[in-house]
C-alpha cells in the first residue's frame, strides 16, 4: 500500500480525534443524546465539535483525490507529498480551530485544499 493510501487511512481518524477531544475529561457527557450534548457546548469544546464536522467534510474530496491519482497512475512521489501536506494541514486546521486561531486555521484549510487540487492535477497529468 502506498504512503498516500495510508494517508487516507490517517485522514479517516482526524474527525474522530476532534470528537474525542470535544468530550475529553467531561464527566457529564450524555451518550444517550450525543447530538444535544454536543450542540450545547461552548468555547474550545464547541470549536472541537466544529473541527470534527469540518474534518468529515474535507475527508471525502481528499480520499477521492488520492484514489483517483492512484488508479490513473499519477506520479507516486508527488501523490505521497500532497497526501502528507493534506494530513499535516488538516491536523493543524483542527488544532488552530480548537485554539481559536482563525487566520492560522484558514491558512491550514487552504493548504489542505491545495493538496486536494494538486492530487487531481497530478492525476490529470498522468
Amino acid at each position: 500500500m502506498t504512503f498516500a493510501l495510508w494517508c487516507v487511512f490517517l485522514g479517516l481518524w482526524l474527525p474522530l480525534l476532534w470528537s474525542i477531544t470535544s468530550k475529553w475529561g467531561f464527566p457529564n457527557y450524555d451518550n444517550s443524546r450525543p447530538r444535544d450534548w454536543l450542540a450545547s457546548q461552548e468555547g474550545w469544546r464547541q470549536r472541537a465539535v466544529w473541527a470534527q464536522q469540518n474534518a468529515w467534510e474535507a475527508f471525502a474530496p481528499f480520499a477521492a483525490a488520492v484514489l483517483t491519482a492512484h488508479f490513473v497512475g499519477a506520479d507516486q512521489v508527488i501523490a505521497n507529498w500532497l497526501a502528507a501536506l493534506f494530513i499535516v494541514s488538516r491536523t493543524l486546521h483542527g488544532v488552530f480551530y480548537i485554539l481559536d486561531r482563525s487566520t492560522s486555521r484558514s491558512i491550514a484549510w487552504f493548504g489542505g485544499m491545495v493538496a486536494v487540487v494538486g492530487l487531481f492535477v497530478a492525476a490529470a497529468s498522468a
